[in-house]
């Protein structure tokens, strides 16, 4: 249902190392969702994000600087 994705959503968190990032911009270009952008040469992510805990944006990262938190 529409609402238990909405929950599912809001239970997860993507967490940033700025520090690492190189602007390769490759989860800019992966992220199903649009929910990456590069602002002052690091990746960041859009206000009001949706993220549906694929995971590609993890994968695609070289610099390992994309984490999940889990609210549970």
């Amino acid at each position: 249902s529409e609402e238990k994705k909405k929950e599912e959503v809001a239970q997860n968190h993507i967490e940033i190392n700025r520090d690492n990032c190189k602007a390769c911009q490759r989860c800019v270009s992966v992220c199903p969702n649009n929910s990456f952008v590069i602002k002052e040469g690091k990746s960041s992510l859009k206000e009001g994000y949706i993220c549906r805990d694929c995971k590609v944006c993890v994968a695609a990262c070289p610099n390992e600087c994309i984490n999940f938190v889990n609210f549970n």
